[in-house]
């Protein structure tokens, strides 16, 4: 491991600039800065996940990919790393479809509720597709690894499936949408 932080603060984003890897400095508010915010902010919310009563195997799967955004986000700062590769895009859709097999169809939407580690969970799927947002936007104006984007894409579905899952574990059903609820009086 490289340098160890013997002190938090250093003065030197004080004028709202931020270092990437290389020495350069960008704006805080670069698309890049804000790509890896977004990925730094998901791994925050799916540690919030984590931090709630749910199946060991889903905070073990939860775990591993926090390191997995840790990495992404190094290699978003980082420019010249490569870490996130094709095959992490695999195993997520393999361990989405593993999940995925044991949940009923869907013939509903379903509303981003439920328990907490469920509503969480749907939390970290919003903000997930945001962070590949701003990576698709960052890929417009510097060249990303591609597997980067593909991981987020697929992330953001294991995000719902894993939600579906906890749903049952803390309640026993999904909170359904019904589009007819509420009519307008036109519709009336």
């Amino acid at each position: 491991m490289g340098h160890r932080l013997s002190k938090i603060y250093t003065r030197t984003g004080d004028k709202g600039t931020t270092g990437i890897g290389g020495g350069t400095r960008v704006d805080k508010d670069d698309i890049r800065i804000e790509a890896v915010g977004t990925v730094d902010e998901l791994n925050s919310v799916v540690g919030t996940v984590m931090a709630y009563d749910i199946p060991e195997d889903i905070y073990l799967l939860l775990l591993e990919i926090q390191h997995d955004l840790f990495d992404l986000g190094s290699e978003l700062v980082m420019p010249d790393r490569k870490i996130i590769t094709a095959e992490r895009t695999t195993w997520l859709e393999e361990t989405l479809d593993r999940y995925n097999e044991a949940l009923p169809w869907l013939k509903e939407f379903i509303l981003p509720s439920g328990g907490k580690a469920t509503a969480h969970c749907h939390l970290a799927r919003t903000v997930c597709r945001r962070a590949e947002r701003r990576t698709f936007t960052l890929s417009k104006r510097d060249e990303i690894n591609q597997p980067v984007l593909a991981y987020l894409n697929r992330l953001s579905d294991l995000f719902f499936v894993i939600a579906r899952v906890l749903a049952r574990h803390e309640n026993g059903a999904e909170v359904l949408w019904h589009p007819a609820r509420f009519k307008t009086e036109q519709e009336s």
